[in-house]
């Protein structure tokens, strides 16, 4: 608890309370005031930290987006589908510009077998024993303990199998009910079989009849389609090999009547080649501006230092932007492309990226660098991946930034705790000197109060004299 000082003292009448005042800002303040800018500081830079690590969160994800494998940028070819309820596109750099007329007579299916029918539905019980499941040349075994019922074997099926595809399902029926497992195997000769339980028995190859099991519709099929006339077949409904360049998905089927099929078309992507480079060109100058605005003093109108930036004179950061510079100066290992400035990409004064899109429209339509900027960025080695290691350092559990963090954490406790120190020396100093300048206070009054009984009396004997 603070120490109560009272504002005069009620002898002499000093004025205590700003005597005290006095002297222990004169003891304290210097202390007081290293505290408050150490940890103005300290906090400025923390600050800082925050702001950096959010910055390379940011160019980390941009980055991560434009690596993206399913949906990959830096593609130098565009592909479109006429109708993607019958085939999706998926363009590489190995694609050729083009146009392909695609039919599909039937999409590539999976095996699907139900097991004989059980009048006790789920809860029928299933005999003790090693379950096999066969597809593909595989074979899967369950142990099916005793006691076990079709709903509890399913159980243990998709527990045990799913990661392999192969899924179990009760379904139920007027007259009972059944075990039905389903793949996402696709393909001819991915029927499923099943043996080692008698009850559980089926032959995938073999149409289900009456209450007995068997495959349900139909067999496992291949795809069947064609590219400009030329048929084809496939196990899986994307099929990566039948045009070169091209992923083809596979969606649905033709018209057996119709005069043409789905056209796909491939051309340039020119357009989305510049779009995906200013992106990254963006996200890095981001990142760079943000970094600047951290690091670079405040200047009044005169050119003169009035503040410094929360990380100016960092090392932390001085070294994080000598790195990620490093990464853009660094040359590839592309056989043509090996250099971003080769796409008109070059680093300014101030750090940051200028991208010169007359140089870069010639080099995909002059030197034809159009197939190689994808590698450039993507592949190991490339941008993205030298940029990655680059940050991993200064962004990962217990890199540099945590490092750093943790440390001023250490400098907030300490400047914490002397604050603390300094409260309770404050507190007993005014304590102290309260109770002595009162003292003081009290004989002063004393004093005077004594003073004035002496005037009193020699003032009574000058009077009585001179009546006398």
């Amino acid at each position: 608890m603070a120490a109560i000082t009272p504002s005069t003292g009620v002898g002499y009448g000093l004025e205590i309370s700003k005597i005290v005042d006095a002297l222990v800002k004169s003891d304290t303040s210097a202390k007081s005031n290293q505290i408050a800018r150490q940890s103005s500081n300290n906090s400025a830079i923390l600050s800082g930290i925050g702001s950096l690590r959010s910055a390379l969160t940011a160019f980390q994800d941009a980055m991560k987006k434009l690596n993206d494998k399913d949906a990959p940028s830096f593609n130098a070819f565009a592909g479109t589908s006429a109708n993607e309820s019958v085939v999706k596109i998926k363009t590489t750099n190995s694609a050729v510009a083009g146009t392909y007329d695609i039919r599909v007579s039937q999409l590539a299916t999976g095996s699907k077998v139900a097991s004989q029918q059980f009048a006790g539905g789920g809860t029928s019980a299933i005999s003790e024993g090693e379950l096999t499941i066969s597809q593909n040349g595989k074979t899967y075994k369950v142990n099916v303990a005793a006691g076990s019922t079709l709903q509890s074997v399913r159980d243990q099926i998709n527990k045990e199998l799913s990661k392999e595809g192969i899924t179990a399902n009760v379904v139920n029926e007027a007259g009972g009910s059944r075990l039905v497992f389903g793949s996402t195997t696709t393909g001819k000769g991915s029927d499923i079989s099943v043996g080692g339980i008698p009850e559980l028995t089926i032959d995938g190859t073999q149409k289900m009849v009456g209450a007995g099991g068997g495959f349900i519709d139909a067999l496992a099929q291949d795809a069947e389609f064609s590219v400009d006339g030329l048929k084809l077949t496939s196990s899986k409904n994307v099929v990566d090999n039948a045009v070169s360049g091209l992923s083809l998905e596979l969606t649905g089927t033709t018209s057996p009547t119709a005069t043409t099929g789905v056209k796909v078309s491939v051309t340039l992507d020119n357009d989305g080649l510049k779009k995906s480079v200013q992106s990254f060109v963006d996200a890095y100058n981001t990142l760079r501006k943000a970094v600047t605005a951290l690091t670079t003093p405040t200047k009044d109108s005169s050119g003169n230092v009035t503040s410094l930036g929360p990380l100016t004179n960092d090392p932390t950061t001085r070294s994080l932007l000598s790195d990620i510079g490093k990464v853009i100066a660094e040359a590839g290992s592309g056989t043509q492309l090996n250099t971003l400035s080769q796409l008109g990409i070059n680093t300014q004064k101030d750090g940051t990226l200028e991208f010169n899109s007359t140089k870069f429209t010639a080099a995909l339509n002059d030197k034809k660098l159009g197939s190689e900027i994808q590698g450039l960025f993507t592949a190991d080695g490339g941008v993205f991946d030298r940029m990655t290691k680059a940050l991993d350092p200064y962004v990962k559990t217990g890199g540099s930034l945590d490092s750093r963090k943790t440390a001023l954490d250490k400098v907030t406790k300490n400047l914490q705790d002397q604050q603390a120190a300094l409260d309770r020396r404050t507190e007993l100093l005014t304590t102290s000197l309260t109770k002595k300048y009162a003292a003081l206070d009290t004989a002063l009054g004393l004093m005077k109060k004594q003073g004035e009984q002496i005037v009193s009396i020699f003032d009574a004997m000058n009077a009585q004299a001179k009546k006398g």
